[in-house]
C-alpha cells in the first residue's frame, strides 16, 4: 500500500465548492478511507485547515473537517525543532517555495517519506520530494 504525505489542499478542495480537483481529491480520501492509501500528516496540516476556514468565517465547518482528517489518517508527525531547521534551511534555497510547504517538506524528509499527495506545483522544486497529483 503506498505510503503518501497528505497536503492540506486535497482535503480542502474534497470539501470545498465546486472546482476541477474537487473529484479527484475526493477520489484520493476515498481511497485514504478504504485504507488502499496510508496517509500521514503532520500538525501543521491541521492548522492550516482551521486557519483557512477561520479566515473565512466558518470555523464550525474547518473543525468539522480537521477532524476528520485527523481521524482517517494513519499517523500525524510533531513538527520538531529539526523541522523548523529544515523548513529554514528549504525556504533559504528557494524562496518560491511557501512556508508552510517548507514546513511540510523538512516533516516529510525528516521521516524519510518522499511521496506527497498535493495539488501544488511548489513541491516540485524541492529535491528528494516526489509529488503525486491527484
Amino acid at each position: 500500500m503506498p505510503t503518501y504525505f497528505i497536503d492540506t489542499n486535497i482535503f480542502i478542495y474534497a470539501k470545498g465548492k465546486d472546482h476541477p480537483l474537487k473529484s479527484s481529491c475526493i477520489s484520493m480520501i476515498k481511497k485514504i478511507g478504504n485504507q488502499e492509501i496510508t496517509a500521514i500528516i503532520n500538525t501543521e496540516v491541521i492548522q492550516e485547515i482551521l486557519y483557512r476556514y477561520q479566515s473565512i468565517k466558518k470555523l464550525p465547518s474547518g473543525i468539522s473537517l480537521a477532524k476528520e482528517a485527523v481521524k482517517i489518517c494513519s499517523l500525524i508527525l510533531p513538527v520538531e525543532e529539526r523541522d523548523l531547521s529544515l523548513a529554514m534551511e528549504i525556504l533559504g534555497s528557494n524562496p518560491r517555495i511557501q512556508t508552510r510547504d517548507a514546513f511540510h517538506a523538512a516533516t516529510m524528509l525528516n521521516h524519510n517519506i518522499n511521496e506527497i499527495l498535493s495539488t501544488d506545483p511548489h513541491f516540485d522544486l524541492i529535491p528528494n520530494i516526489r509529488r503525486i497529483q491527484p
